[in-house]
């Protein structure tokens, strides 16, 4: 039997979502990221790019738990992304690159 309180707490809300209402506004910031190099060529929105993304979202994530934490904070909102392909085309390895701005938050009454 599985409950909500097995589940870690939530730290990032992505675009649309908002985090909690005892939630304060800190600073805003920007955080890039990669996904992982595959062969061949992105396409905007094809397979390849689906599979990039999805690896490109979990690596930001990460990175942006690990920035509240280092920033003092309790919830990142992000509000904006900006993806492009990259390519290398010495190794004929493509990958996506990210820059993400968000909103720090901190529980209301949080040091």
């Amino acid at each position: 039997m599985s409950s909500n309180e097995d589940k870690p707490p939530k730290i990032v809300y992505w675009h649309r979502e908002l985090p909690p209402l005892d939630a304060e506004m800190m600073h805003e910031h920007v955080i890039e990221a990669t996904s992982d190099r595959v062969p061949g060529i992105i396409e905007q929105h094809g397979e390849l790019w689906q599979r990039c993304y999805a690896v490109l979202t979990e690596n930001t994530r990460l990175r942006l738990e690990q920035e509240v934490t280092r920033l003092g904070g309790d919830y990142a909102h992000v509000t904006d992304e900006h993806i492009e392909s990259q390519r290398n085309d010495a190794t004929g390895e493509s990958w996506l690159h990210g820059r993400f701005t968000y909103m720090l938050y901190r529980r209301t009454g949080a040091k």
